[in-house]
């Protein structure tokens, strides 16, 4: 599931649309859910629905299955919002890269970090679940 509310973050694409043509039983949820969310956008593809908005001062995306379940939340933070084992193995192991991308992923598995560090030739993406250590997840060779 962590897998893949990554790769439904990574490779959006779909419509947006209103409240008006989400499934009922997702914006029940959200509604429910997410009361005093602000500045609601809605994504539909083919098999979920994304809402982005922003609660707590936050900007926050929520994903929902056609059914209505919650499959995860998504938030973008800043390195210091990393806990400090992974701050400190960035500075030991990536020193040499920039951060041009991070993000925190929740669901019922658990919580899970993704990081795109680069360099002038490379691209990383790297993804913490244990909240200890980074592995890495995609390599790409920039051209």
């Amino acid at each position: 599931m962590m897998l893949t509310l990554a790769m439904i973050v990574s490779s959006l694409g779909a419509a947006f649309a209103g409240e008006e043509e989400v499934n009922s039983k997702v914006l029940g949820a959200f509604k429910s859910e997410f009361k005093s969310a602000k500045e609601i956008t809605w994504t539909i593809a083919a098999n979920y629905y994304q809402a982005s908005f922003l609660y707590n001062d936050q900007h926050v995306s929520a994903y929902y299955n056609l059914e209505g379940d919650l499959m995860g939340l998504t938030r973008y933070i800043s390195p210091s919002d990393l806990p400090l084992t992974l701050q400190s193995d960035l500075k030991k192991n990536y020193s040499e890269y920039w951060i041009s991308d991070l993000f925190e992923v929740a669901n019922e598995e658990g919580t899970a970090y993704y990081i795109t560090v680069e360099n002038a030739d490379t691209k990383k993406v790297l993804k913490a679940k244990d909240g200890k250590s980074w592995s890495e997840y995609k390599k790409i060779k920039k051209s």
